[in-house]
């Protein structure tokens, strides 16, 4: 298996690299600088990016970047990919480049989300500084949040993510979206090899933009007030009111990205103590707050 450090970035495109930096710096609170493709780099902490947004034909997700901490890290995971017959490509120097890496494998897992896996980011010690005055994001050494994916291949991505990434589960939940009696659609919820609760979570249903949701985290309540005030005064569409998560105990609102997927931006997200840890099922997505039902009534609005 791999040993997977984090989730280092992800990549997005867009039909408009103006309203991203704009959503970037006076929304999220994040620098944002020229990409070597013609993109834009989103910066949260001293990486040179965590969001590289091309621009394209589409406004969706396409890649989560997962790092590992060496290169010997890397050349086991090339063999993981090998021995699992997984078809993968080598990241030529121009992606090398793009990507700030050493090293770049790229692959698919069976619902056909793209991965990518890099050691050895450059620096350009370059301090974060936010426009908007945001004190900092939580990264480090549990990596840049978490990401959550679509899976309808649902119990061939799990085994794909477990058995050959190396991700082991945190706990699981089994959404019934017309009801308890109605169907269920499973939602499992994964950590590597750091304290973050979950870096990822596959969702057993077709997502239409790649991605349900990215996770940022943030140093303070007030900050993520602030962050709500912001949203509200750019008039971005609002996908969940403020809550607190049962699982990973995330103080968060959530919100629409210009890439279609949304963010969940929050505060207080457990770190675990695997040794300690029990996975389980829970049966409530949020201890209060957390109303997913107001993007619908926006929608409603905008109708009417």
């Amino acid at each position: 298996m791999m040993k997977i450090a984090g989730l280092a970035y992800v990549v997005a495109e867009t039909t408009d690299l103006n309203r991203w930096k704009t959503y970037a710096q006076e929304v999220l609170g994040m620098m944002t600088a020229p990409a070597p493709d013609g993109g834009l780099y989103v910066r949260m902490d001293d990486r040179q990016f965590r969001f590289a947004i091309q621009l394209g034909a589409s406004d969706a997700y396409l890649v989560s970047g997962w790092e590992v901490s060496q290169q010997s890290d890397f050349e086991d995971a090339l063999k993981v990919l090998q021995k699992a017959k997984v078809d993968f490509q080598m990241g030529d120097a121009k992606l090398c480049q793009l990507r700030c890496a050493q090293q770049v494998a790229q692959f698919k897992d069976p619902s056909g989300n793209r991965h990518e896996l890099i050691w050895g980011f450059k620096s350009d010690f370059v301090q974060f500084a936010s426009p908007v005055g945001v004190s900092g994001f939580v990264t480090g050494h549990i990596g840049m949040g978490h990401t959550v994916l679509p899976a309808p291949a649902f119990e061939e991505t799990v085994k794909f993510c477990t058995d050959v990434m190396g991700f082991d589960l945190s706990d699981l939940f089994n959404f019934q979206p017309a009801g308890p009696d109605g169907p269920s659609l499973p939602i499992h919820f994964f950590h590597c090899n750091n304290g973050r609760h979950h870096s990822l979570a596959l969702a057993g249903f077709p997502v239409p933009s790649g991605c349900v949701h990215v996770m940022v985290e943030v140093e303070s309540v007030p900050e993520v007030g602030r962050a709500l005030d912001r949203m509200l005064a750019h008039k971005v569409q609002q996908t969940a009111t403020l809550g607190q998560h049962t699982n990973d105990k995330m103080i968060s609102f959530y919100m629409r990205s210009p890439s279609n997927f949304d963010i969940e931006y929050g505060f207080g997200g457990a770190v675990v103590d695997w040794q300690e840890h029990i996975a389980h099922e829970f049966t409530r997505v949020s201890l209060w707050g957390h109303d997913f039902s107001v993007s619908q009534a926006v929608l409603a609005d905008k109708k009417e």
